[in-house]
């Protein structure tokens, strides 16, 4: 009596497995139907809290973990942005915090880049031989970007004081923050912008995540003045890459999976909010500690660096 009990919740979890487990026709994944958006939940999750996107952790599970290795990977990436955004983005837009001048000029040099990226994905980095180093750098630049915020002492971020934004030019960007007032030259962002959109396009990531530090670091501008122009710029040039993907204009078959990207975005837009919602339980230090290792893991196997680190 208990063998059959046994050989009935075995049959019974079986063809519940089967029921859950699904074929995505667009790139060929066969995954259970659950699986995209936890994991896009997870990654989000912890992402969100370190202000870095998902999508750069995103592509390398499509690859390594459901062996989507076509280029049509880097679309569905773009399109995980595309449609896991927009929320974040309205609250922002809601709190008055958006400087349309400098999203206008970030656009001006990152879509041209990220239509270049798509034609250098497309006609030198077709298949996973190639494409795989070249995520390996990108990860790499972020992991040891990560890192390096994480070793240098940093002081405590600034109150988070009202922006004002002044006329909208054509030539530049000005605004005040706090009792400081700053001024953006949009044609001094083209070239930057420019290869970022490359780089974004590409890998499948947009351009936020490497725009942001230029922003920071390099122009000086305040990091809570910046992060809504730079998300719109994110979600802005995804939505241009997707287009670019989906439309195919070298003719090839590159169009993203519209439905696996759309699990995706699902699971990322309850792992950014509830990642919000959890931010302040979890050391700053903890949070980057943990992507950084994620990150350089990933970056180090990509590149064929591993065996010299002692990864296995």
């Amino acid at each position: 009596m208990q063998a059959l009990a046994f050989v009935n919740l075995r049959l019974l979890y079986s063809a519940t497995m089967e029921w859950l487990w699904i074929r995505f026709p667009a790139s060929g994944v066969e995954t259970p139907i659950f699986i995209p958006p936890l994991v896009a939940f997870l990654i989000s999750f912890f992402t969100s809290m370190g202000g870095v996107s998902g999508a750069f952790l995103l592509l390398p599970f499509q690859m390594s973990v459901l062996g989507y290795t076509g280029v049509s990977v880097s679309g569905t990436n773009l399109l995980f942005n595309t449609l896991a955004i927009p929320p974040g983005l309205l609250s922002y837009v809601r709190q008055g915090r958006m400087l349309w001048g400098l999203v206008l000029a970030l656009l001006a040099g990152t879509i041209p880049g990220m239509f270049a990226g798509y034609v250098i994905r497309v006609r030198l980095m077709p298949g996973p031989e190639k494409f795989q180093p070249f995520v390996g750098l990108v990860l790499l630049y972020l992991g040891l970007r990560l890192l390096r915020d994480l070793l240098l002492a940093r002081r405590a971020a600034a109150p988070r004081a009202r922006i004002r934004a002044g006329p909208l030019g054509l030539l530049r960007q000005s605004f005040r923050y706090g009792n400081a007032s700053y001024e953006v030259g949009h044609l001094s962002l083209f070239p930057v912008c420019f290869a970022v959109g490359v780089v974004g396009g590409a890998y499948g990531i947009g351009g936020g995540s490497l725009i942001a530090p230029f922003l920071v670091a390099v122009l000086g501008l305040p990091v809570y003045a910046v992060s809504a122009a730079v998300l719109a710029n994110t979600f802005l040039s995804s939505l241009a890459g997707v287009l670019f993907y989906w439309l195919s204009p070298l003719g090839l078959k590159t169009s993203p999976d519209w439905l696996l990207g759309g699990l995706f975005a699902l699971g990322g837009i309850g792992g950014i909010y509830t990642g919000g919602l959890c931010q302040k339980y979890f050391p700053e230090r903890l949070i980057k500690a943990v992507l950084a290792a994620g990150v350089l893991f990933v970056a180090f196997r990509y590149l064929g660096l591993s065996r010299f680190v002692g990864i296995v």
